[in-house]
């Protein structure tokens, strides 16, 4: 019987499943290489040690029943050494090496008889000219490991900038993706569990900035096909990696409606926070269900939903705005307890709930009072 849950990483995602585990009851343990982490501050011990440090990895093993982590750039081996040491993990390594490596992503993703868009390694020099034709421009080069929130991405329209960040990438191998002009980009959270059974919650549409997710709008604006094929698609990904927990899969909807698979993200999701506030239960609530072998939920949604990520911007560390944001009955304001509101850093998030159409009217309603905020 499972009453303890160790977690690897101490940001919001583990804060916000450890808020979910202490509701059910459970024990938590957070591991982290900073001091107070988000999660730690809520879980009810914290490791403060590397992601690679096997000692404090072994204890963590060993005070807790069952561990899982809250993100993917973690150490492969961590995850390794608690399997072979006959500690219970999940998701498992071999999920985490599928999904670590963008370039074996997307060649598992084929294997599952999957759209992606199309891609080619670039591990030397020479391999550009490769791409070049048999691919073309404008084309998306990216860290095949590595590299998040836009991070590690380059943009290119010609041999000399996909050069340049073959140089400026210094000697990391890359994946070369057709650019896809997308008419909308969307999500889907789903669960699955270790009976196979898999649980997909409303697609999300999400809108970036520069990489880093600015706005996921539930559900997202397109045809119940493409909601449906979206679902499907996540379940049959979820059933060939053999995940257990939550996961993401992130699309390009293309003109036409096609879908094509972009990334997958082997633990709760940014663009799945909406479900705190609009389902029966949370992401982070079906990703404690799947792991400690509970029933998971069928979603319902009690409303749509707007999401807005609060970032840093570097000009200050306290939030002013918060009174006239919570003026409004139909915001709930989620903040991660990170001390320093550096420039971009996601530092909170607020779900404005819709009673009605996710329209322009209603975007625009939620862009006015993210405006409200500002850092000093």
């Amino acid at each position: 019987m499972i009453q303890s849950i160790g977690v690897i990483g101490g940001g919001q995602l583990g804060r916000m499943f450890a808020l979910d585990a202490k509701r059910m009851g459970y024990h938590v343990v957070t591991l982290d290489p900073q001091e107070h982490s988000p999660a730690g501050q809520v879980a009810d011990e914290q490791i403060v040690a590397a992601y690679d440090d096997l000692s404090a990895i072994e204890l963590l093993g060993k005070t807790t029943d069952i561990v899982t982590y809250e993100f993917e750039n973690i150490a492969i081996e961590s995850v390794q050494y608690l399997e072979n040491h006959g500690y219970r993990v999940t998701p498992s390594s071999e999920v985490l090496r599928i999904t670590q490596d963008r370039l074996l992503e997307k060649q598992f993703v084929r294997k599952c008889g999957v759209a992606t868009a199309d891609f080619a390694e670039v591990s030397r020099l020479e391999d550009i000219g490769r791409a070049a034709v048999d691919i073309g421009f404008p084309a998306i080069l990216k860290t095949t490991r590595g590299g998040y929130d836009g991070k590690g991405q380059w943009r290119v329209q010609s041999l000399e900038e996909a050069e340049a960040a073959f140089a400026e990438a210094k000697g990391a191998t890359l994946i070369w993706e057709r650019f896809v002009p997308f008419v909308r980009e969307i999500s889907v959270v789903a669960t699955r569990n270790a009976h196979d059974q898999v649980i997909t919650y409303f697609p999300g549409e999400n809108v970036h900035d520069s990489g880093i997710l600015a706005i996921t709008m539930v559900p997202a604006r397109v045809a119940s096909a493409v909601s449906a094929a979206a679902a499907k698609i996540a379940t049959t990904i979820g059933h060939g990696l053999n995940i257990v927990g939550t996961y993401c899969v992130e699309f390009f909807v293309t003109e036409g409606d096609g879908l094509l698979v972009n990334e997958i993200a082997p633990r709760p999701h940014n663009s799945g926070h909406y479900t705190i506030d609009v389902t029966q239960s949370s992401q982070y609530d079906q990703h404690m269900r799947a792991i400690c072998d509970l029933p998971l939920a069928q979603p319902r949604l009690f409303s749509n939903a707007i999401m807005m990520n609060i970032l840093g911007t570097g000009t200050g560390d306290h939030l002013y705005g918060v009174d006239g944001l919570l003026l409004d009955p139909t915001i709930v304001l989620h903040m991660y307890g990170k001390r320093h509101a550096v420039a971009r850093r996601k530092m909170g998030h607020f779900t404005m709930l819709i009673d009605g159409p996710i329209d322009e009217r209603a975007i625009a309603r939620a862009q006015a009072a993210h405006a409200l905020l500002r850092w000093g």
